[in-house]
């Protein structure tokens, strides 16, 4: 388990990875960011994210722990997720795949090929 601000976060994403396959974890990944973005912007923002937070079973976050998420993610500095900066973050919050990136990247360029 990962905890950031006092949420704790259940680390899932492995079984996933494995019971899914890399394209179907990108999905799901996928999945995620859409249920969680505002729907006229195509970006997560602070409102989206509080808004929808029960959805992930997070609705007693605050206002700054949220934010803090927010910033965390953000690597472009717009206040806002985009759909990479979602994903890149949920792989740094899941040290088990961290851990994996390599067999899961290696996986993902077979399949291209």
């Amino acid at each position: 388990m990962a905890s950031r601000n006092g949420v704790v976060f259940e680390d899932f994403f492995p079984a996933m990875l494995e019971k899914l396959g890399a394209d179907g974890f990108m999905k799901e990944l996928c999945n995620g960011f859409r249920l969680l973005m505002d729907g006229e912007e195509g970006v997560i923002t602070f409102e989206s994210l509080k808004r929808n937070a029960n959805q992930l079973g997070l609705q007693d976050m605050s206002d700054d722990e949220v934010m803090c998420m927010l910033r965390e993610g953000d690597l472009d500095g717009d206040g806002v997720l985009n759909e990479m900066e979602f994903c890149t973050l949920m792989f740094r919050l899941s040290p088990g795949l961290m851990r994996s990136s390599r067999k899961w990247l290696v996986e993902a360029l077979v399949s291209e090929m």
